[in-house]
């Protein structure tokens, strides 16, 4: 249970940093099925590779769902167009633990597009001292979805399948 509530903060991580507004906003990902490979240094989350099942809609959804959210945790939340992609950087707090990240983000949000995110939190389980972390999701499109899935479908490791229009129940796993 710990590794899927685990599992479950990573994607809420991965939404915020994907679904996020501010001076700029990122292009909607082509509809169809993406493999996304996450990896973190200085974190115990373990390497994980999810898929996400898409459409422009979901996309849109999340992006709705995810600002209120945001707006809610984050004192800062800023996305900047550059000549190489995008840059995000934010300042978050949750279950009194402030994080803040800086993630430059590449790609053509068609075929594949990186997110690398610095991130350093403060406080909670991180201890007085923190902690910084390295995390990179590396995100390809595979092709359509499969025929069991449905837009808003992301399969976790070890099967574990959720879809981000039910948010309401991802945020009641988050601590408050």
């Amino acid at each position: 249970m710990t590794r899927k509530l685990a599992l479950l903060g990573s994607v809420a991580c991965l939404v915020l940093s994907a679904g996020a507004a501010g001076a700029d906003e990122l292009p909607m990902r082509k509809a169809g099925l993406w493999e996304m490979k996450l990896v973190t240094t200085g974190s115990p989350v373990p390497e994980m590779t999810m898929q996400h099942c898409t459409d422009e809609t979901v996309d849109k959804e999340m992006s709705n769902n995810v600002s209120p959210m945001a707006k809610q945790i984050c004192a800062k939340q800023e996305i900047k167009k550059t000549a190489t992609g995008y840059v995000s950087d934010s300042e978050c707090s949750v279950a009194g633990v402030s994080t803040t990240s800086h993630a430059e983000i590449t790609g053509d949000f068609n075929s594949a597009y990186t997110v690398k995110t610095t991130s350093h939190a403060q406080g909670g389980v991180a201890g007085a001292a923190g902690r910084d972390n390295t995390t990179t999701l590396q995100a390809k499109w595979l092709g359509a979805c499969k025929p069991d899935q449905k837009p808003g479908d992301i399969v976790m490791p070890g099967g574990f399948k959720m879809n981000m229009r039910d948010m309401d129940k991802l945020k009641a796993l988050l601590p408050k």
